[in-house]
Protein backbone atom coordinates (compact mmCIF):
# COMPACT_ATOMS: atom_id res chain seq x y z
CA UNK A 1 0.00 0.00 0.00
CA UNK A 2 1.17 3.31 -1.03
CA UNK A 3 -0.10 6.50 0.76
CA UNK A 4 1.20 9.90 -0.60
CA UNK A 5 1.69 12.81 2.16
CA UNK A 6 1.31 16.58 1.02
CA UNK A 7 4.08 17.77 -0.67
CA UNK A 8 6.48 20.12 1.38
CA UNK A 9 10.21 21.20 1.48
CA UNK A 10 10.93 19.71 4.64
CA UNK A 11 9.37 21.62 7.51
CA UNK A 12 12.35 19.90 9.99
CA UNK A 13 15.41 18.85 8.19
CA UNK A 14 14.57 16.40 6.00
CA UNK A 15 11.69 14.52 7.02
CA UNK A 16 9.42 17.28 5.95
CA UNK A 17 5.38 18.04 6.80
CA UNK A 18 4.31 14.54 6.57
CA UNK A 19 5.43 13.78 9.40
CA UNK A 20 4.17 15.52 11.60
CA UNK A 21 0.93 13.70 10.22
CA UNK A 22 1.56 11.10 12.34
CA UNK A 23 1.23 12.78 15.31
CA UNK A 24 4.99 12.85 16.64
CA UNK A 25 7.85 15.32 16.85
CA UNK A 26 10.32 13.58 14.60
CA UNK A 27 13.95 15.48 14.25
CA UNK A 28 16.30 14.35 12.01
CA UNK A 29 19.63 14.99 11.46
CA UNK A 30 21.14 15.20 7.21
CA UNK A 31 22.13 12.19 7.48
CA UNK A 32 19.35 10.16 9.79
CA UNK A 33 21.55 9.14 11.93
CA UNK A 34 19.88 10.57 15.12
CA UNK A 35 16.48 10.42 15.71
CA UNK A 36 14.52 12.38 18.42
CA UNK A 37 10.95 10.57 18.23
CA UNK A 38 8.55 11.47 21.41
CA UNK A 39 8.04 8.62 23.31
CA UNK A 40 10.85 6.82 22.06
CA UNK A 41 11.49 5.10 18.65
CA UNK A 42 8.72 2.56 17.60
CA UNK A 43 9.91 -1.19 18.14
CA UNK A 44 12.14 -2.21 15.22
CA UNK A 45 10.61 -5.44 13.67
CA UNK A 46 13.44 -8.21 11.92
CA UNK A 47 13.97 -8.66 7.90
CA UNK A 48 15.41 -11.05 5.83
CA UNK A 49 16.01 -11.31 2.02
CA UNK A 50 12.87 -11.59 0.87
CA UNK A 51 11.60 -8.39 2.57
CA UNK A 52 14.97 -6.69 1.93
CA UNK A 53 13.83 -7.71 -2.03
CA UNK A 54 10.22 -6.15 -1.25
CA UNK A 55 11.60 -2.61 -0.20
CA UNK A 56 13.97 -2.43 -2.77
CA UNK A 57 11.12 -2.88 -5.55
CA UNK A 58 8.94 -0.45 -3.44
CA UNK A 59 11.47 1.90 -3.32
CA UNK A 60 13.43 1.56 -7.05
CA UNK A 61 9.81 1.91 -8.29
CA UNK A 62 8.90 5.17 -6.00
CA UNK A 63 12.10 7.01 -7.48
CA UNK A 64 11.49 5.73 -11.51
CA UNK A 65 7.89 7.19 -10.85
CA UNK A 66 8.57 10.33 -9.46
CA UNK A 67 12.95 11.10 -8.52
CA UNK A 68 13.60 14.82 -10.19
CA UNK A 69 16.21 12.94 -12.31
CA UNK A 70 15.30 9.90 -14.24
CA UNK A 71 19.28 9.07 -14.85
CA UNK A 72 19.87 9.19 -11.24
CA UNK A 73 16.55 7.63 -10.21
CA UNK A 74 17.65 4.37 -12.80
CA UNK A 75 21.37 4.63 -11.47
CA UNK A 76 19.73 4.66 -7.83
CA UNK A 77 17.94 1.87 -8.44
CA UNK A 78 20.49 -0.27 -10.18
CA UNK A 79 23.01 0.54 -7.21
CA UNK A 80 20.84 -1.04 -4.52
CA UNK A 81 19.69 -4.26 -6.54
CA UNK A 82 23.62 -4.49 -7.62
CA UNK A 83 24.09 -4.68 -3.55
CA UNK A 84 21.31 -7.06 -3.19
CA UNK A 85 22.70 -9.53 -5.32
CA UNK A 86 26.35 -9.07 -4.00
CA UNK A 87 24.98 -9.92 -0.23
CA UNK A 88 26.06 -6.85 0.87
CA UNK A 89 22.99 -6.49 2.96
CA UNK A 90 22.71 -10.21 3.48
CA UNK A 91 24.16 -9.55 7.97
CA UNK A 92 21.24 -7.04 7.96
CA UNK A 93 18.58 -8.69 10.07
CA UNK A 94 16.80 -4.96 11.65
CA UNK A 95 14.63 -3.34 9.65
CA UNK A 96 15.60 0.12 11.29
CA UNK A 97 19.00 -0.36 10.43
CA UNK A 98 18.16 -1.58 6.84
CA UNK A 99 16.05 0.98 5.52
CA UNK A 100 19.19 3.47 7.37
CA UNK A 101 21.31 1.58 5.01
CA UNK A 102 19.08 2.08 1.72
CA UNK A 103 19.40 6.21 2.48
CA UNK A 104 23.18 6.35 2.86
CA UNK A 105 23.47 3.84 -0.67
CA UNK A 106 20.70 5.83 -2.49
CA UNK A 107 22.46 8.94 -1.40
CA UNK A 108 25.95 8.07 -2.07
CA UNK A 109 24.35 9.09 -5.99
CA UNK A 110 22.37 11.17 -5.50
CA UNK A 111 23.85 12.85 -2.41
CA UNK A 112 20.24 14.68 -2.27
CA UNK A 113 19.96 15.18 1.77
CA UNK A 114 16.25 15.01 1.04
CA UNK A 115 15.83 11.88 0.14
CA UNK A 116 15.49 9.09 2.54
CA UNK A 117 13.84 5.91 3.60
CA UNK A 118 13.28 4.89 7.02
CA UNK A 119 11.28 2.63 9.24
CA UNK A 120 7.77 3.09 10.94
CA UNK A 121 6.39 1.25 13.72
CA UNK A 122 2.77 -0.23 13.13
CA UNK A 123 1.28 2.50 15.87
CA UNK A 124 2.87 5.06 13.33
CA UNK A 125 1.31 3.79 10.69
CA UNK A 126 -2.01 3.88 11.81
CA UNK A 127 -1.73 7.41 12.63
CA UNK A 128 -0.63 8.16 8.95
CA UNK A 129 -3.37 6.67 7.62
CA UNK A 130 -5.95 8.24 10.15
CA UNK A 131 -4.44 11.27 8.89
CA UNK A 132 -6.01 10.43 5.61
CA UNK A 133 -9.69 10.10 6.93
CA UNK A 134 -10.50 14.16 6.26
CA UNK A 135 -14.00 13.26 9.37
CA UNK A 136 -11.06 12.33 11.37
CA UNK A 137 -9.07 14.83 13.79
CA UNK A 138 -5.50 15.19 12.45
CA UNK A 139 -3.01 14.69 15.06
CA UNK A 140 -0.54 16.92 13.03
CA UNK A 141 -2.56 19.89 13.26
CA UNK A 142 -2.10 19.50 17.09
CA UNK A 143 0.92 19.42 16.39
CA UNK A 144 1.48 22.27 14.72
CA UNK A 145 -0.64 24.67 17.14
CA UNK A 146 1.25 23.04 20.04
CA UNK A 147 4.50 24.60 18.42
CA UNK A 148 2.68 27.66 17.40
CA UNK A 149 3.47 26.95 13.94
CA UNK A 150 7.03 27.61 14.02
CA UNK A 151 6.52 31.13 14.97
CA UNK A 152 8.74 30.76 18.38
CA UNK A 153 9.84 34.54 18.93
CA UNK A 154 8.28 37.70 17.98
CA UNK A 155 9.51 41.09 19.34
CA UNK A 156 10.78 44.50 18.72
CA UNK A 157 14.82 45.38 19.38
CA UNK A 158 16.04 48.68 20.33
CA UNK A 159 16.20 50.93 17.44
CA UNK A 160 12.61 50.10 16.36
CA UNK A 161 13.85 47.07 14.32
CA UNK A 162 11.75 43.41 14.68
CA UNK A 163 12.61 40.41 14.99
CA UNK A 164 11.25 37.06 14.09
CA UNK A 165 12.36 33.62 15.11
CA UNK A 166 10.99 31.21 12.38
CA UNK A 167 11.21 27.49 12.97
CA UNK A 168 9.41 26.20 9.97
CA UNK A 169 6.74 27.37 6.89
CA UNK A 170 3.71 25.52 8.08
CA UNK A 171 1.47 25.66 4.75
CA UNK A 172 -0.43 29.66 4.80
CA UNK A 173 -4.13 27.52 5.08
CA UNK A 174 -3.11 26.15 8.18
CA UNK A 175 -0.73 29.20 9.83
CA UNK A 176 -1.52 31.66 7.31
CA UNK A 177 -3.82 33.55 10.30
CA UNK A 178 -0.17 33.42 12.51
CA UNK A 179 1.84 34.64 10.01
CA UNK A 180 -0.71 37.81 8.85
CA UNK A 181 -0.66 38.56 12.71
CA UNK A 182 2.95 38.70 12.91
CA UNK A 183 4.10 40.41 9.69
CA UNK A 184 1.38 43.03 11.11
CA UNK A 185 3.03 43.32 14.37
CA UNK A 186 5.76 44.38 12.08
CA UNK A 187 4.57 46.41 9.80
CA UNK A 188 5.40 49.48 11.74
CA UNK A 189 9.34 48.60 11.94
CA UNK A 190 11.87 50.17 10.25
CA UNK A 191 13.57 47.34 9.69
CA UNK A 192 13.04 43.40 10.51
CA UNK A 193 15.31 40.81 11.29
CA UNK A 194 13.96 36.79 9.95
CA UNK A 195 15.93 34.45 12.08
CA UNK A 196 15.89 30.94 10.07
CA UNK A 197 18.86 29.64 11.91
CA UNK A 198 17.12 26.88 13.38
CA UNK A 199 14.60 26.62 10.56
CA UNK A 200 14.09 23.31 8.77
CA UNK A 201 12.04 24.47 6.11
CA UNK A 202 8.28 24.10 4.96
CA UNK A 203 5.41 24.79 2.72
CA UNK A 204 6.30 27.49 0.08
CA UNK A 205 2.39 28.69 0.74
CA UNK A 206 4.12 30.15 3.72
CA UNK A 207 7.35 31.54 2.12
CA UNK A 208 4.88 32.91 -0.86
CA UNK A 209 2.59 34.52 1.62
CA UNK A 210 5.27 36.08 4.36
CA UNK A 211 7.44 37.83 1.73
CA UNK A 212 4.51 39.48 0.08
CA UNK A 213 4.68 41.90 2.66
CA UNK A 214 7.95 42.58 1.78
CA UNK A 215 7.27 44.16 -1.67
CA UNK A 216 4.35 46.24 -2.77
CA UNK A 217 4.41 44.66 -6.46
CA UNK A 218 3.66 41.10 -7.78
CA UNK A 219 7.42 39.86 -8.00
CA UNK A 220 8.09 36.36 -9.24
CA UNK A 221 9.71 34.24 -6.47
CA UNK A 222 10.97 30.60 -7.32
CA UNK A 223 9.48 27.99 -9.75
CA UNK A 224 9.59 24.20 -9.46
CA UNK A 225 9.70 21.60 -12.56
CA UNK A 226 8.00 18.35 -11.64
CA UNK A 227 9.56 15.72 -13.40
CA UNK A 228 6.51 13.13 -13.28
CA UNK A 229 4.17 16.02 -14.79
CA UNK A 230 6.76 17.51 -17.11
CA UNK A 231 4.80 20.56 -15.70
CA UNK A 232 6.28 24.28 -14.11
CA UNK A 233 4.69 25.62 -10.86
CA UNK A 234 5.46 29.33 -10.11
CA UNK A 235 5.50 31.13 -6.93
CA UNK A 236 4.94 34.87 -7.05
CA UNK A 237 3.93 37.65 -4.28
CA UNK A 238 0.60 38.20 -3.51
CA UNK A 239 -0.53 42.00 -4.84
CA UNK A 240 -2.92 41.79 -1.51
CA UNK A 241 -2.42 40.71 1.80
CA UNK A 242 -4.49 41.93 4.99
CA UNK A 243 -2.98 44.37 6.33
CA UNK A 244 0.01 46.77 5.93
CA UNK A 245 3.16 45.41 3.45
CA UNK A 246 6.59 46.67 4.29
CA UNK A 247 8.18 47.50 1.30
CA UNK A 248 10.24 50.07 2.47
CA UNK A 249 11.93 48.48 5.71
CA UNK A 250 15.39 47.31 5.54
CA UNK A 251 15.27 43.09 5.83
CA UNK A 252 18.22 40.87 7.39
CA UNK A 253 17.43 36.59 7.23
CA UNK A 254 19.56 35.07 10.17
CA UNK A 255 21.17 31.60 8.92
CA UNK A 256 23.32 28.57 9.83
CA UNK A 257 24.30 25.36 8.18
CA UNK A 258 21.01 24.16 10.35
CA UNK A 259 19.11 25.97 7.85
CA UNK A 260 17.26 24.14 5.22
CA UNK A 261 14.97 23.45 2.43
CA UNK A 262 12.31 26.36 2.41
CA UNK A 263 14.48 28.11 5.13
CA UNK A 264 16.81 28.15 2.30
CA UNK A 265 14.28 29.36 -0.24
CA UNK A 266 13.21 32.09 1.43
CA UNK A 267 16.62 33.09 2.03
CA UNK A 268 17.85 32.34 -1.70
CA UNK A 269 14.78 34.43 -2.94
CA UNK A 270 15.78 37.36 -0.96
CA UNK A 271 19.53 37.31 -1.77
CA UNK A 272 18.73 37.11 -5.41
CA UNK A 273 15.91 39.70 -5.59
CA UNK A 274 18.29 41.90 -3.57
CA UNK A 275 15.58 42.40 -0.60
CA UNK A 276 17.49 41.01 2.47
CA UNK A 277 21.22 40.92 3.94
CA UNK A 278 22.27 37.23 4.27
CA UNK A 279 24.06 36.86 7.96
CA UNK A 280 25.80 33.76 9.61
CA UNK A 281 26.43 30.58 7.49
CA UNK A 282 26.11 28.67 4.38
CA UNK A 283 22.76 26.94 4.62
CA UNK A 284 22.27 22.77 4.41
CA UNK A 285 21.66 22.98 0.97
CA UNK A 286 18.42 21.14 0.02
CA UNK A 287 16.50 22.47 -2.87
CA UNK A 288 14.00 19.63 -4.03
CA UNK A 289 9.92 19.50 -2.72
CA UNK A 290 9.47 15.97 -1.66
CA UNK A 291 6.66 13.41 -1.85
CA UNK A 292 6.07 10.94 1.32
CA UNK A 293 5.35 7.86 0.78
CA UNK A 294 4.21 4.93 2.77
CA UNK A 295 4.27 0.89 2.28
CA UNK A 296 2.47 0.12 5.35
CA UNK A 297 2.95 -3.35 4.41
CA UNK A 298 6.67 -3.56 4.85
CA UNK A 299 6.31 -1.23 7.37
CA UNK A 300 8.46 1.41 5.44
CA UNK A 301 7.99 5.24 4.88
CA UNK A 302 10.21 7.16 2.17
CA UNK A 303 10.35 10.59 1.12
CA UNK A 304 11.23 11.44 -2.46
CA UNK A 305 12.20 14.40 -4.11
CA UNK A 306 9.59 15.20 -7.08
CA UNK A 307 10.88 18.05 -8.14
CA UNK A 308 13.68 21.06 -8.21
CA UNK A 309 13.59 24.56 -7.21
CA UNK A 310 14.60 27.07 -10.70
CA UNK A 311 15.10 30.38 -9.43
CA UNK A 312 13.48 33.15 -12.00
CA UNK A 313 17.01 35.16 -11.80
CA UNK A 314 19.99 32.72 -11.48
CA UNK A 315 18.30 29.72 -13.23
CA UNK A 316 19.21 27.75 -10.84
CA UNK A 317 19.17 27.14 -6.92
CA UNK A 318 21.08 25.91 -3.98
CA UNK A 319 20.67 22.16 -3.99
CA UNK A 320 24.30 20.61 -2.76
CA UNK A 321 26.01 23.73 -2.05
CA UNK A 322 23.63 26.18 -0.04
CA UNK A 323 22.77 29.71 0.35
CA UNK A 324 26.19 31.42 0.51
CA UNK A 325 25.39 34.76 3.49
CA UNK A 326 26.37 37.91 2.47
CA UNK A 327 28.06 38.78 5.81
CA UNK A 328 29.75 35.43 7.11
CA UNK A 329 29.64 35.28 11.12
CA UNK A 330 29.55 32.86 13.32
CA UNK A 331 25.67 32.12 14.04
CA UNK A 332 26.18 32.48 17.66
CA UNK A 333 27.01 36.66 17.12
CA UNK A 334 24.63 36.70 14.17
CA UNK A 335 21.52 38.25 15.83
CA UNK A 336 23.92 40.94 16.82
CA UNK A 337 25.31 41.77 13.88
CA UNK A 338 22.25 41.86 12.04
CA UNK A 339 20.65 44.29 14.79
CA UNK A 340 23.89 45.90 14.40
CA UNK A 341 23.43 46.26 10.20
CA UNK A 342 19.91 47.28 10.76
CA UNK A 343 20.53 50.41 13.03
CA UNK A 344 23.39 51.20 10.75
CA UNK A 345 20.57 50.77 7.69
CA UNK A 346 18.48 53.04 9.55
CA UNK A 347 20.73 55.53 11.00
CA UNK A 348 21.81 56.22 7.04
CA UNK A 349 18.03 57.14 6.10
CA UNK A 350 16.97 59.68 8.62
CA UNK A 351 18.12 62.99 9.16
CA UNK A 352 17.01 63.74 12.55
CA UNK A 353 19.66 64.04 14.31
CA UNK A 354 18.39 62.57 17.66
CA UNK A 355 17.54 59.41 16.16
CA UNK A 356 21.24 58.76 14.95
CA UNK A 357 22.37 59.61 18.33
CA UNK A 358 19.77 57.11 19.93
CA UNK A 359 20.95 54.49 17.42
CA UNK A 360 24.51 54.88 17.75
CA UNK A 361 23.65 54.52 21.47
CA UNK A 362 22.45 50.82 20.92
CA UNK A 363 25.03 50.18 18.03
CA UNK A 364 27.81 50.50 20.60
CA UNK A 365 26.60 48.10 23.11
CA UNK A 366 26.05 45.73 20.36
CA UNK A 367 29.44 46.20 19.24
CA UNK A 368 31.25 45.49 23.03
CA UNK A 369 29.17 41.92 22.48
CA UNK A 370 30.55 40.80 19.06
CA UNK A 371 34.17 42.32 19.73
CA UNK A 372 34.56 42.76 23.69
CA UNK A 373 36.88 45.31 24.27
CA UNK A 374 39.55 43.70 26.46
CA UNK A 375 41.56 45.98 29.20
CA UNK A 376 44.67 44.76 31.44
CA UNK A 377 44.59 45.67 34.99
CA UNK A 378 46.83 48.07 34.95
CA UNK A 379 45.00 49.71 32.49
CA UNK A 380 41.94 49.45 34.35
CA UNK A 381 43.49 50.63 37.48
CA UNK A 382 43.90 54.01 35.60
CA UNK A 383 40.04 55.28 36.20
CA UNK A 384 40.32 53.79 39.58
CA UNK A 385 39.35 57.55 42.17
CA UNK A 386 36.27 58.56 43.53
CA UNK A 387 34.67 61.01 41.43
CA UNK A 388 31.83 63.39 43.74
CA UNK A 389 29.49 60.69 44.87
CA UNK A 390 30.79 58.12 42.21
CA UNK A 391 33.44 55.14 43.15
CA UNK A 392 35.60 53.35 40.70
CA UNK A 393 37.67 50.51 41.37
CA UNK A 394 39.15 47.40 40.14
CA UNK A 395 38.17 44.01 41.37
CA UNK A 396 39.10 40.45 40.03
CA UNK A 397 40.55 42.12 37.43
CA UNK A 398 37.06 43.98 36.61
CA UNK A 399 36.20 47.39 36.85
CA UNK A 400 33.74 48.52 39.45
CA UNK A 401 31.08 50.91 40.13
CA UNK A 402 29.10 52.42 42.34
CA UNK A 403 27.08 55.94 42.89
CA UNK A 404 26.49 56.83 46.61
CA UNK A 405 24.33 53.41 48.11
CA UNK A 406 23.07 52.04 44.95
CA UNK A 407 23.97 48.82 43.94
CA UNK A 408 27.65 48.30 42.19
CA UNK A 409 27.51 47.20 38.79
CA UNK A 410 30.80 46.25 36.22
CA UNK A 411 32.11 48.37 33.78
CA UNK A 412 31.89 47.17 30.39
CA UNK A 413 34.76 48.75 28.13
CA UNK A 414 33.42 50.00 25.03
CA UNK A 415 36.81 51.60 23.67
CA UNK A 416 38.05 55.27 24.38
CA UNK A 417 38.37 55.55 27.76
CA UNK A 418 33.87 54.92 27.34
CA UNK A 419 32.05 52.00 29.30
CA UNK A 420 28.85 50.64 29.78
CA UNK A 421 27.54 49.42 33.35
CA UNK A 422 26.75 45.59 32.70
CA UNK A 423 22.63 45.26 32.57
CA UNK A 424 22.02 48.66 32.20
CA UNK A 425 21.28 50.18 29.37
CA UNK A 426 20.65 53.84 29.73
CA UNK A 427 23.52 54.72 31.19
CA UNK A 428 27.21 55.35 30.03
CA UNK A 429 30.30 56.33 31.75
CA UNK A 430 33.08 58.64 29.63
CA UNK A 431 36.58 59.40 31.43
CA UNK A 432 38.30 62.10 30.64
CA UNK A 433 42.13 62.43 30.66
CA UNK A 434 44.16 65.33 31.25
CA UNK A 435 47.37 66.98 29.38
CA UNK A 436 49.05 64.47 31.01
CA UNK A 437 47.40 61.72 29.79
CA UNK A 438 45.59 60.85 34.05
CA UNK A 439 42.10 60.45 34.41
CA UNK A 440 40.88 63.59 35.80
CA UNK A 441 36.85 63.26 35.47
CA UNK A 442 33.63 61.33 34.92
CA UNK A 443 31.13 62.01 32.60
CA UNK A 444 27.76 60.40 32.97
CA UNK A 445 25.84 60.09 30.29
CA UNK A 446 22.23 59.31 29.88
CA UNK A 447 20.21 58.05 26.69
CA UNK A 448 17.93 60.81 26.67
CA UNK A 449 21.20 63.17 25.88
CA UNK A 450 21.51 64.46 29.10
CA UNK A 451 24.77 64.60 31.14
CA UNK A 452 26.50 65.22 34.24
CA UNK A 453 30.69 65.18 35.14
CA UNK A 454 32.29 64.87 38.38
CA UNK A 455 35.96 66.00 39.21
CA UNK A 456 38.68 63.10 40.85
CA UNK A 457 39.41 63.87 43.76
CA UNK A 458 41.57 61.16 44.71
Amino acid sequence: MKIQIRPGIGFVRNILLAMFAVGIFLLLTKTLHAQIIVGGPPPDKDTDARMQSAIIDSVSKALLDEYIFLDKAQAMGKHIRDQYKKGAYKSITSRREFAQRITEDVRSISHDLHLGVRFVGDGMIEDIQKSQDSLAPNPWYEEMKAMNYGFKKLEILDGNVGYLDLRGFVPADIAGGTAIAAMNFLSGCDAVIFDLRENGGGDPSMIQLITSYLFDQPVHLNSFYIRSLDTIQQFWTQAYVPGKKIPGAEVFVLTSDFTFSGGEEFSYNLKNLKRGTLIGKTTGGGAHPTNEHLFASLNIQMSVPYGRAINPITGTNWEGVGVTPDVEVDPAKALDVGHMMALQAIAEKTDNLQKKERLQWVAEALAARVNPVSLDENTLRQYEGTYGPRKVWVENGALYYQRESNPQNQLIPLGNDKFMLKGVDYFRAQFVRGEGGNVTTFVGMYDNGTSDRHERSN
